[in-house]
């Protein structure tokens, strides 16, 4: 019963949003951001790396694929589309870059680490807005040329060998990773739907709601950790807990969202370690949350 009243609910939201979707421009909004969507289903995703950064964490160069990924998720909806990103800011651009936001009619849903020690210290700041895509893409555009975000995209060099064993990563967390950037990166879906405003949010992975894991090579089978579970709030503790025990730290604990159901919180952890010990400790973890795995 629960499994057909979701699909119900997905099949009318795609009907819905096919609607709104056949009135978009979005070579315009690809214009206006100055770079080229993933798009997947109805949802066109924009990347914002923080390529020009140089940000080192327990001697690990981080690779934006890794924790600098800022991303921006436009999905057509009631009165055009909506849209919600997580951008990555230094501590001197979040000001800057908020007050252009707010005086551009956007939300902000949250401002906060999700990393420590990281230097130079970065800050993660949720956005969120509903109305003309092109307008909203101007005003995030504008909102970002405040900090030093990369606005144009460099040409892609061959990307950097996944030195790990990922065909026994994926078979430890039940999903199938993907390389990206020089790192491989896991998305878990939650078994049940996710909203926000009414919308629904799908496909997760491109609207932020998916659990992200993401390993980055440091030799010799050792890789650097993160990303962030999405828990409901008793899956927090049991998850805490088997990370702690399998000596993955747990980096932050917040929301991303205002108006989202069920009542969601993201949890951020790094380790550096043994790559397949790590992900035992993962899978571990992800045991405690209603996920979808094999």
């Amino acid at each position: 019963m629960h499994k057909t009243v979701s699909t119900l609910i997905g099949v009318a939201a795609c009907l819905i949003t096919s609607a709104h979707a056949q009135g978009i421009d979005w070579q315009k909004v690809d214009e206006t951001l100055g770079r080229k969507p993933m798009v997947a289903d109805d949802v066109h995703r924009y990347g914002f790396p923080r390529t020009d950064l140089t940000v080192t964490l327990d001697g690990v160069t981080i690779k934006p694929a890794l924790a600098l990924g800022g991303w921006l998720a436009f999905k057509p909806a009631h009165g055009g589309a909506m849209v919600m990103g997580d951008l990555v800011l230094l501590e001197s651009e979040v000001n800057p870059v908020m007050a252009k936001m707010i005086a551009s009619g956007l939300e902000i849903t949250a401002v906060h680490n999700h990393l420590l020690r990281a230097s130079p210290a970065t800050f993660y700041m949720h956005v969120a807005g509903h109305g003309d895509p092109v307008k909203l893409a101007s005003a995030i555009h504008d909102a970002l040329a405040e900090s030093k975000t990369p606005l144009t995209v460099a040409a892609a060099g061959n990307p950097p060998s996944i030195d790990l064993d990922t065909a026994k990563l994926d078979q430890i967390l039940g999903v199938k990773g993907q390389a990206n950037g020089g790192v491989y990166q896991f998305n878990v879906k939650r078994r049940d739907p996710v909203s926000d405003d009414g919308v629904l949010l799908t496909p997760v992975g491109a609207m932020g709601v998916a659990t992200a894991i993401n390993f980055q090579p440091t030799g010799g089978g050792k890789a650097a950790v993160t990303g962030d579970f999405v828990l409901t709030s008793g899956e927090v503790n049991p998850v805490i807990a088997a990370l702690r025990t399998h000596g993955i730290e747990v980096t932050a604990l917040h929301s991303h969202m205002l108006n989202e159901q069920p009542r969601l919180f993201f949890m951020h952890f790094w380790a550096n370690d043994d790559a397949v010990k790590l992900a035992e400790g993962l899978r571990a973890a992800i045991e405690k949350t209603a996920s979808t795995k094999s």
